[in-house]
């Protein structure tokens, strides 16, 4: 083709918005970062939005983008009809917790959390006290950007979270709070054979102080849009030397709030990731090989609505269970004033034991002891331990949906 026909060409798709199809972007530079004496290719990302081309949000993406968006409305419509929102938030972020844990190994169910919540035992603690430190990071991060004086989204609040999930044996070694100042690989044994090499640590303020600014700029892209980019960038600049997949993934829970798309954490989008594993890191790999931003930002929109989907279900079966197990208490013979104020506690606790009872009714052993007594006799409570001492009981119908999809399979 001759060259005036080829500018020709170039100026006529500049003009028609459909460069993006015929052109490769290039998302980032490579360099040779040593690490043990191996030389390894660490990728150095650009900084957002996407250009050369710029990100092309096409009407397939905006389709995609607006089912995304009317699934999370719905979503904020089931969680308003709850009475009580924070008993839909703690089943909800206990899930993602799990959920995003197992995603990194983690054998710890729901079920395990729980109990571990009302007995201080678990057969697995290491696994439970990462999960817990997930919650515990995520109340942190919400309560200082609820704060007037409090953080915003910034680079010191990540490395706070990253302090909170950090916490305990496990994380001990892995600098808690701190930007990781050597380098890591991501699969492979050895940084020669990894699957990914993030940038090595002399770009990481730079670059984590970019995506900051751009977080909190005025750009014209959606902001679900924005926040489906900003975590392939965050995972992609790794900037710690654990827990990025954990952060990552609660980042989007942040952003989804500070954006005002969700007025609460009540998305667990690790549910689609772990489901789409393996499609998930081919799209987060595509980025940074082929430039392929809106290959990425469909599957994450996607994931978006079957999450929302599934939270809806969720949401309203709960919802469901407990009008039906008001009624249930409400009309049994056997129940009492205090076991109907103990049902509602459930929801927060629902799996007690009896300390935990007399704790929450304020009162003393043998009224607690009667309250359960009745909740268990009203088909609300059974015992899970088949201890004459020390039992546990468990809200087992709630406790059977909001824990679907968290066992593991073995």
């Amino acid at each position: 083709m001759p060259i005036l026909d080829k500018i020709s060409l170039l100026t006529l798709l500049i003009s028609k918005g459909l460069l993006a199809k015929y052109m490769k972007r290039i998302t980032g530079t490579y360099q040779i970062s040593t690490v043990a004496g191996e030389k390894a290719k660490a990728f150095i990302p650009y900084s957002l939005p996407p250009e050369n081309p710029p990100f092309n949000f096409d009407e397939k993406l905006k389709a995609l983008h607006l089912e995304a968006l009317s699934t999370l409305e719905k979503l904020q419509v089931a969680a308003n009809l709850i009475p009580n929102i924070e008993w839909f938030i703690y089943g909800f972020v206990r899930k993602e917790a799990v959920i995003s844990s197992q995603i990194e190994g983690t054998q710890a169910t729901l079920e395990d959390v729980l109990t571990f919540e009302a007995t201080n035992e678990s057969k697995v603690p290491a696994d439970v006290e990462e999960i817990c430190n997930y919650t515990n990071a995520l109340e942190y991060a919400r309560n200082e950007l609820s704060k007037p004086k409090g953080l915003p989204i910034c680079s010191r609040l990540l490395c706070n979270i990253h302090e909170h999930l950090m916490k305990g044996a496990r994380g001990s070694n892995k600098q808690p709070g701190t930007i990781r100042i050597t380098q890591n690989w991501i699969g492979g044994s050895r940084p020669g054979n990894a699957v990914f090499v993030p940038p090595p640590p002399e770009h990481l303020g730079k670059l984590l102080t970019d995506l900051e600014h751009w977080i909190h700029s005025n750009d014209n892209l959606p902001p679900l849009i924005r926040a489906g980019l900003v975590h392939v960038q965050f995972e992609t600049i790794h900037p710690f030397l654990d827990g990025n997949g954990r952060i990552g993934r609660l980042f989007i829970t942040l952003l989804l709030e500070h954006w005002k798309i969700l007025s609460s954490p009540i998305l667990y989008l690790s549910l689609s990731f772990k489901k789409h594993q393996q499609q998930y890191y081919q799209h987060l790999n595509q980025v940074r090989t082929k430039g392929d931003w809106e290959g990425w930002m469909a599957f994450f929109l996607l994931c978006v609505k079957q999450a929302g989907e599934n939270a809806i279900d969720t949401a309203y079966r709960l919802f469901a269970i407990q009008n039906q197990s008001r009624n249930a208490v409400a009309n049994h013979k056997s129940a009492t004033m205090y076991a109907i104020r103990l049902f509602d506690c459930l929801a927060n606790h629902p799996i007690i034991t009896m300390p935990m009872a007399m704790k929450l009714l304020n009162t003393t052993k043998p009224t607690a002891s009667k309250a359960i007594d009745g909740l268990c006799k009203a088909g609300i409570l059974k015992e899970i331990t088949n201890k004459k001492r020390d039992r546990v009981y468990a809200y087992h119908n709630y406790l059977s949906v909001l824990s679907e999809d968290t066992q593991i399979i073995v």
